[in-house]
Parts: structure tokens; C-alpha cells; sequence
């Protein structure tokens, strides 16, 4: 499955850091920063969720909450996030269908190996719950503020 700008966000309930939940169709009426990354405290991941962190009054200026969806662990969220310093809410995916739901569990190469993992990937869901903007395959560095923009512009 694949999203694109214009449709609706798929909504779902995951367990997040501080074993709370989040609904994403609770969220309507403010936009939102759904971003997906591969795994808690490796090098990419942590320069994303940094750069995130960075600029989190800055999307709150704009009215955008962020959160950030994984398949690792609450337990690992919670170690993550109080290493970081992270402001924004981290989901755990554990089974996967939020990742398969928005089309970002794919089939990745390292060293020549095959194997399923998390695609990099940012969307941007307007008050109404419709996806307004969609990066794939992030290159970290300019992505927030890019990000950024495109809420201010929403």
C-alpha cells in the first residue's frame, strides 16, 4: 500500500514512550508530523530525532504535533527519548501494520543482503486527517526544515 498526497491518513492507536497511547484520529483539528524510522539509537535515527527535537517550538509555532513511529520497544522508546531529550511523542509499531499501512515496511539492501525493514519516511497530515505532503527515502540533513516549511505553508 502506498500513500499520496490527497488521502486520508490510515488512523491507528499505538503504545508510546511513558506507556501512554496515541490515536491519530484524536488529533484532528491540528496538523501532524508522522515520521518513520528504522531503529532507536543508531546514527540516522538520532541526527533525525535530534534535528526534530531541535525545531520542536518551532513546530509548535505552527501548530503541528510530531511524533515519531518505530517497531522497537516502549521499553527502548523511553531509554531513547530520556537519552535525547525528545520533546515529541515516540509510537512503538511493534507488529508492524502502521508501517505496512502506510507503505513504508519495504524490502531494503545492505553488503548485498535482502532484507524487510523501515523506509525512512516523513508525512505531513493537515487538521482534517488528509495527507498534505510525503518524503521518502529521507536524507536527514535539510529534511526538518524542509518539513518545517511545509507545515508553515499548510
Amino acid at each position: 500500500m502506498t500513500i499520496e498526497i490527497g488521502d486520508k491518513a490510515p488512523d491507528f492507536t499505538l503504545s508510546t514512550d511513558g506507556n501512554g497511547k496515541i490515536t491519530l484520529s484524536k488529533l484532528r483539528g491540528q496538523k501532524v508530523v508522522l515520521y518513520f524510522y528504522p531503529k532507536d539509537d543508531t546514527s540516522g535515527c538520532t541526527a533525525e530525532a535530534c534535528g526534530f527535537r531541535d525545531s520542536f517550538p518551532k513546530f509548535g509555532k505552527v501548530e503541528a504535533t510530531v511524533i515519531g513511529i518505530s517497531k522497537d520497544s516502549v521499553a527502548s522508546h523511553d531509554k531513547f527519548k530520556k537519552k535525547h531529550e525528545l520533546p515529541f511523542i515516540l509510537a512503538s509499531d511493534a507488529e508492524g501494520k502502521v508501517c505496512e499501512s502506510y507503505g513504508v515496511w519495504v524490502e531494503k539492501s545492505m553488503y548485498g543482503r535482502k532484507y524487510m525493514g523501515i523506509e525512512r519516511a516523513t508525512f505531513l497530515i493537515d487538521e482534517k486527517g488528509v495527507v498534505r505532503g510525503v518524503w521518502r527515502k529521507v536524507k536527514v540533513p535539510g529534511h526538518v526544515d524542509a518539513l518545517l516549511a511545509a507545515a508553515r505553508a499548510l
